[in-house]
């Protein structure tokens, strides 16, 4: 089944750090928000690497996302997937990122996993120009990551 992305980016003037993941899980979804699952460890990393507590609402992680500078979005706008399977996604369509960096100072954008990094290269690098730098997945399925050495890795997008 083909899916498309309901979330808006999370962005605003003072965003020097984009984050793009690859595509809404199910339950990121069903909440209408990113990593919406409860075994996904992004909210958890993103806390420990500001020392803050983690965000439990959506307010409270749109808030999160601003205060630190960062913007947030996915590099698919729509695909076919299956469950949250990453294997199983076809038919990409990218999303545009060009508002987020028209609108915010961003410095460097950052990929989590390797499938958002190889969609990226593929799709939003060649009309952005732009690089972006890989972070191993903050998802349940990546097991080989510690939640510590997936601190340690994303401590790069502080200041």
């Amino acid at each position: 089944m083909k899916y498309k992305h309901t979330a808006e980016p999370v962005y605003d003037g003072r965003s020097k750090r984009l984050i793009l993941g690859t595509f809404p899980s199910p339950a990121s979804r069903e909440v209408g928000f990113f990593y919406g699952h409860p075994q996904n460890r992004f909210w958890k990393v993103l806390a420990m690497v500001y020392g803050k507590s983690v965000p439990e609402t959506i307010d409270e992680k749109r808030n999160f996302i601003l205060e630190h500078g960062l913007a947030l979005w996915d590099v698919i706008a729509e695909c076919k997937v299956t469950g949250s399977a990453d294997a199983s996604i076809t038919d990409v369509v990218p999303n545009d990122i060009t508002p987020i960096l028209e609108r915010s100072p961003i410095e460097r954008i950052y990929v989590n996993g390797r499938l958002a990094e190889k969609l990226y290269n593929k799709f939003i690098l060649p009309k952005s120009g732009r690089n972006a730098i890989y972070l191993p997945s903050t998802s349940p399925a990546n097991a080989a990551w510690s939640l510590e050495r997936l601190v340690q890795a994303w401590s790069v997008i502080r200041d």
